[in-house]
């Protein structure tokens, strides 16, 4: 979608929310609807607080409003009434729609001046205890979403993201897994570093037989997404009927499985608790930095110290 008419929000509408879903849409195209939905929520917090200034026309947006901005959304996050994450999410998509309409980063503001995130995880996993996860999966497949039960599934057992486990050819790791105790994950990848780079995962007897039912249910495809839906259309089916299930345990989203998966192979290759399950860390210095390479690599990371976000701290 090109320009619409006029000048008022540098030509996308004459309503501030309006001009930023057109502004999202001409950036993204037709694509990308969870993207743009979730930019489109955020930015509507943005035009509330555009009108306590009296400000209906992005023109009128300069520097010192961003700042504004951000000073506000530090203050609540002083206060406890919304974290570090959310609150620079907000200010990214402000900087994100204000990019898009007006073709160029001249307002554009760091997110981290609301604050710095912290990046090592100090709540449980929700599904760390593998119970938890009968309930929603059992209420997924009696509505006929197999495929959403079997993604969270192999999250779950695999460590996999959302991606990686809906484009996994589950035939073919079904094979690696018999022959080899262990699954190579090379689609779907963060950043596509799974071309060209191994990325193997341990096989048990358990999951294997969550492997055996992704094969089957995928029959001659050679993935799990759904034949008649894009990818992104079947990433926002799979998130809405997730999110829509009962459940036992607070788990949010699929990302949250990978974090038990962490913790779960930790105490397997150390034979300790996760600091973030034990409160500490209880394995030696050595054997910690050993597991937490492992880890990385079983989970796609790079780095070693982007674990902590996923087990806890090393300290």
């Amino acid at each position: 979608m090109g320009k619409l008419g006029g000048n008022r929000n540098f030509g996308y509408g004459k309503q501030l929310a309006w001009a930023g879903k057109n502004a999202l849409m001409d950036r993204y195209g037709q694509g990308h609807f969870g993207t743009r939905a979730t930019h489109e929520e955020r930015w509507c917090q943005f035009v509330h607080y555009l009108k306590g200034l009296n400000i209906k026309d992005a023109r009128q947006i300069d520097h010192g409003t961003i700042q504004q901005y951000g000073t506000r959304l530090r203050t609540q996050v002083s206060a406890g009434k919304v974290s570090v994450a959310y609150a620079q999410n907000l200010l990214s998509t402000v900087n994100v729609v204000l990019q898009a309409m007006r073709k160029d980063t001249v307002l554009l503001l760091s997110p981290s001046v609301v604050g710095e995130r912290c990046n090592v995880r100090s709540t449980v996993p929700a599904s760390y205890e593998r119970t938890v996860l009968a309930s929603p999966i059992a209420a997924l497949n009696s509505k006929g979403e197999q495929r959403v039960a079997l993604v969270a599934a192999l999250s779950r057992d695999f460590g996999l993201r959302f991606m990686e486990a809906s484009l996994l050819n589950c035939k073919q790791a079904l094979k690696q897994a018999n022959r080899l105790g262990r699954i190579n994950i090379t689609l779907g990848t963060k950043g596509g570093r799974g071309k060209g780079v191994d990325r193997w995962v341990p096989v048990n007897s358990n999951t294997l037989n969550t492997l055996k039912a992704a094969a089957d249910l995928q029959g001659k495809a050679n993935n799990l997404v759904p034949e008649n839906r894009t990818y992104a259309q079947w990433r926002d089916h799979a998130n809405s009927q997730w999110r829509n299930v009962p459940k036992t345990a607070p788990i949010k989203g699929f990302h949250d499985m990978r974090a038990a998966y962490a913790c779960e192979r930790y105490q397997y290759i150390t034979g300790y608790p996760a600091p973030v399950i034990a409160g500490q860390r209880l394995a030696s210095k050595d054997i910690d930095r050993q597991a937490r390479s492992v880890i990385a690599q079983q989970l796609g990371h790079n780095r070693r110290d982007v674990v902590s976000s996923y087990i806890g701290s090393a300290q």
